[in-house]
């Protein structure tokens, strides 16, 4: 899976470019000030914002360019925001079931395929509970377990540690990183946060007002910090050394 976007996106006097790859099983980070463009280039790999100009394809498929606009639900592109948005009439096994089923199963496989998610990230105790009576850290892994068990091609994970206090953002940030080394799905992940893109992140894509000023793997951004920004990120750094990248395992490289 290879994901290439060429995006040029103009919104109320300001315009958002950048251009990038992300190869199969690789995970890009984007960092930046608040207003940079970041969510805005996940809007438009995931389709809710259309391009002004450029180009989106994953594996050779175009899905967005001047001319042609593939809606969300075709694009096999999972989407993780801030927000769980999870369905507040539904229990936790069938939100993650809602996830499965919109991916392509039935309701028969789509049950089961959530029991296992469940089952993988130890929640089968809150099955039968619906969001309200659930933490945010809970419902937190119920949005990720449903976006999974769509089986995405891409996955798209907007700030979703963000209203967490400090211990369900860092149980969530390695739940996460588990998850995609053990799927093997590509991500881009957007996050003000330095610990989510040297714990999550290959390569980082860092944009001020619109325009990439750094791009590269996370510990060479970081050790050139040519921007005012990038010097206040690398300063909250802890001392200790960067994580090695993600690799995918064994069950993701066989295809499970």
């Amino acid at each position: 899976m290879t994901l290439h976007a060429r995006l040029q996106i103009r919104r109320s006097g300001f315009t958002v470019r950048a251009e990038f790859t992300v190869e199969s099983g690789a995970v890009l980070a984007l960092m930046g000030p608040s207003g940079a463009g970041k969510s805005t280039i996940v809007h438009a790999l995931a389709g809710i914002q259309k391009l002004s100009a450029g180009r989106i394809e994953l594996d050779g498929t175009v899905l967005a360019d001047e001319r042609t606009h593939m809606p969300p639900h075709r694009r096999q592109i999972g989407l993780l925001g801030q927000d769980p948005h999870l369905f507040p009439h539904l229990d936790a096994a069938r939100n993650i079931a809602f996830g499965a089923h919109a991916g392509g199963m039935d309701k028969t496989a789509a049950a089961k395929e959530a029991a296992r998610w469940l089952h993988r990230l130890g929640l089968e105790e809150i099955a039968g509970q619906r969001p309200a009576a659930l933490s945010g850290g809970q419902r937190q892994r119920i949005a990720l377990a449903r976006a999974l068990a769509a089986a995405p091609r891409v996955l798209l994970i907007d700030e979703p540690f963000a209203s967490l206090d400090v211990e369900a953002a860092a149980d969530m940030r390695l739940l996460v990183r588990e998850q995609l080394r053990r799927t093997g799905i590509s991500a881009v992940i957007v996050s003000h946060a330095a610990a989510d893109t040297t714990a999550l992140a290959d390569e980082l894509m860092v944009l001020e007002r619109g325009e990439p000023t750094h791009h590269g793997p996370v510990a060479q951004v970081f050790a050139h910090p040519d921007t005012r920004f990038m010097r206040a990120v690398v300063a909250s750094l802890p001392a200790e050394p960067l994580p090695a990248p993600l690799e995918p395992c064994k069950e993701a490289a066989d295809g499970a």
